[in-house]
Order: C-alpha cells, then sequence, then structure tokens
C-alpha cells in the first residue's frame, strides 16, 4: 500500500505538474487532521512520511507522569517503560499509531484534506505560470457561453473572455479555437480568474508580432496602437534600422501579413503609421487615408490644425469623425481640420484683423505726437 502511495503521489505530481513535495506534505497534513479527529483534538501528534518507500508513522507524543490525569497527553511511567525501558519521569515518548486504526470518517477526512491540499497547490501552479504569460496572447477552445460571457479552455485551466471584451458582432460556438489576449490573472478563493481581451488594443500589437519577425526582432517598434473594436485600427510603427521599411515589413509581400491580422479581427480596417519625430509629420499619416495639405501645431496647447482639401475633408474626419478621432488618440494631439476654403477665409479675417490692429497703433501713435505738440506750442 507504501508503495502505491507514493506512485499516486508522483502520477498526480506529473499529471497537475505540481512538485512531489507539495503532495507528500499535503499528505502529511492531511494524516495529521485525521489522528486528531480520532483521538481527540490535540497538538501532540506528528506524522512522518518516507519520500522513497512511501512509509508512513504515526506518532503521538505523551508525557511521562506518575499519575496520569489527561490520557490523551500523558502516559504513566509503567506504560512508558514498556515502550522504552530508559523511559523516565519528565521525558516525552512517542507511540506509533497504526494508520488503519483511525477509521472510516478519519480517513474521509484525510481525502477530503489531500484533495484541498492538491488543488491548492495546483491554483498556485496555475496563477504562477499565467501570471508570467500575462500582456501575451494565448490559445483556447470555446467551452460554452454564460451571460454573454465565453468559457475558453486554455488546457490547464479555464478563462472568461466578458462581453465587453469582445469584438463587437463575434460570435463563437462550442468547439472553436480562439486566440486572445491575457489582460489579466489574479488570485481568487475558488482558483485564479484569467480574463481574456480581443477588445484590446495591444491584443493587434501582439498580432502583429506574430506575424511580422521584425517585430519579434525589435527592429520594427509599436509606438502605439488605438482601437476601435470591429471598425478601425491605426498603428504606429518605426524602424531601428535605417533600410527597413516599418509599414512595408507590417503589411509584408502582397498584404500577406497585415491580412493575416486582418483575418483574425473579422475584416477589421487597419491603418498602419510610419511614426515621426515632427508632430507635424506624424499628425499628417495619422489621418491616412485622406491626404493633407498642410498641418499647424501649437505646442503648449498640443494641438493642430489641420488643412485639407475639400474633396478629402469628408476622408479625413471620417464616419462619424472615427478617423480624426483615432488619430488623435495615436499622436495624443487635439486635431482640428479645416478645408482650403476656410482656410483661406481664416487667413484673410487674420491679416485684416492684423491690418485695423496696426492702423490704430498709428493712429493712437499720431494723436500722442500731435498732443505733445501742441503742449510745447503752449
Amino acid at each position: 500500500m507504501n508503495r502505491e502511495l507514493i506512485s499516486v503521489i508522483e502520477q498526480i505530481s506529473r499529471e497537475k505538474g505540481i512538485n512531489s513535495d507539495t503532495i507528500i506534505s499535503a499528505v502529511k497534513s492531511a494524516l495529521q487532521v485525521a489522528a486528531k479527529k480520532c483521538f481527540g483534538a490535540s497538538d501532540n501528534i506528528q506524522v512522518e512520511i518516507d519520500p522513497k518507500s512511501g512509509e508512513i508513522q504515526v506518532i503521538l507524543i505523551k508525557k511521562i507522569v506518575e499519575e496520569v490525569t489527561n490520557p490523551k497527553e500523558e502516559i504513566s511511567l509503567e506504560e512508558a517503560k514498556k515502550i522504552d525501558a530508559e523511559a523516565e519521569l519528565g521525558d516525552e515518548i512517542g507511540a506509533l499509531i497504526e494508520v488503519g486504526d483511525f477509521g472510516r470518517i478519519a480517513a474521509q477526512t484525510a481525502k477530503q484534506v489531500i484533495f484541498q491540499k492538491v488543488r491548492e497547490a495546483e491554483w498556485d501552479t496555475i496563477y504562477k505560470d499565467f501570471r508570467n504569460r500575462q500582456g501575451d496572447i494565448v490559445h483556447g477552445v470555446i467551452l460554452g457561453q454564460e451571460n454573454r460571457n465565453y468559457i475558453v479552455d486554455l488546457g490547464k485551466t479555464e478563462a472568461l473572455l466578458p462581453h465587453k471584451e469582445q469584438i463587437p458582432r463575434e460570435t463563437f460556438r462550442r468547439g472553436d479555437r480562439i486566440r486572445g489576449y491575457l489582460c489579466e490573472v489574479k488570485p481568487s478563493a475558488k482558483g485564479p480568474q484569467l480574463i481574456l481581451s480581443r477588445s484590446h488594443p495591444e491584443f493587434v500589437g501582439k498580432l502583429f508580432a506574430i506575424e511580422v519577425p521584425e517585430i519579434y526582432e525589435k527592429i520594427v517598434a509599436i509606438k502605439s496602437v488605438v482601437r476601435e473594436p470591429g471598425d478601425r485600427t491605426k498603428i504606429a510603427v518605426y524602424s531601428k534600422d535605417p533600410s527597413v521599411d516599418p509599414v512595408g515589413a507590417c503589411v509584408g509581400m502582397k498584404g500577406s501579413r497585415v491580412q493575416a491580422v486582418v483575418r483574425e479581427l473579422r475584416g477589421e480596417k487597419i491603418d498602419i503609421i510610419p511614426w515621426s519625430e515632427d508632430p507635424r509629420v506624424f499628425i499628417a499619416e495619422a489621418l491616412s487615408p485622406a491626404v493633407v495639405e498642410r498641418v499647424g501645431i501649437d505646442e503648449e496647447e498640443k494641438s493642430a490644425l489641420v488643412v485639407v482639401s475639400e474633396q478629402q475633408l469628408s476622408l479625413a474626419i471620417g464616419k462619424k469623425g472615427q478617423n480624426v478621432r483615432l488619430a488623435a488618440k495615436l499622436t495624443n494631439w487635439k486635431i482640428d481640420i479645416i478645408n482650403e476654403t476656410e482656410y483661406e477665409k481664416k487667413r484673410a479675417k487674420e491679416k485684416e484683423s492684423a491690418i485695423d490692429q496696426s492702423m490704430a497703433r498709428e493712429i493712437s501713435s499720431g494723436t500722442n505726437i500731435e498732443g505733445n505738440t501742441e503742449g510745447q506750442g503752449g
């Protein structure tokens, strides 16, 4: 039976990825609980397990006294000498307890404790494993749906894909394989909770890192990603090697790399923007696919005025303002867009205002001269 115990421990260790010492410790704790339940609550019970042979020793420690008043913790000198002939008053002596003597209730208690300890150890292993993978893409299989949230089997454990983290209008069926961004791993009383996202901007960034070797090798860097999930993504990229085109690397031969990401996102449009240190250039690129005529910036207010042709105005703004909204998030600048006609009117008004101010200053200056002249004549 002892050899069987070691075999079971080794099997659990392999299947659950739990250290065998942790399981042995759980068994010791279980037997200690069972012994206390069988022989009464006491702290004088020790359990030892040989990790090689599986031999179990349950020892009840008692103090040697002249007159026994508490049989659970004390033993007479006469009884002690039957165990150890050299026993003396005041000493402590251990008596072996047969494991089989625990009875059905104690055995059931031991089983429950072992199960709980092993489960806690398994949870701890899962938590540590997935905590290190937080921020990565994981693969799973859809198990089902509860309250519009998908339950995803990740192999060792399950994860939740909440409704708010799903791409709008995207649906799955039981058995579908999916990829998700592991955005949160947190411990709980019922085991580690893993939260997946397919709407997170970083999900797109990680997908490009998978498809584009230059990103994985850190030749091309992703500077910023902004999304309106299910509709459009803008991603700003930069190359550390002047000979490598960051946009071309992300697009791939005949668009193969970007199309792989688009398919994963169920047709979501993706604008790949070359990042620039010059805010004027970066803002103009961020408004792609629109063509920008000129960009004026206010660095203190971190705001920009963008001028486009009449034909490009609706494209620059986008449906319901989506394009300019995403561009503003990508660049972290406030962006106002006007067409060339409005811009010329604005310049004309500014020139007219500047002329009026100049004339006002000249008139004011002339009045002062006349006043001074009169003063001298008087």
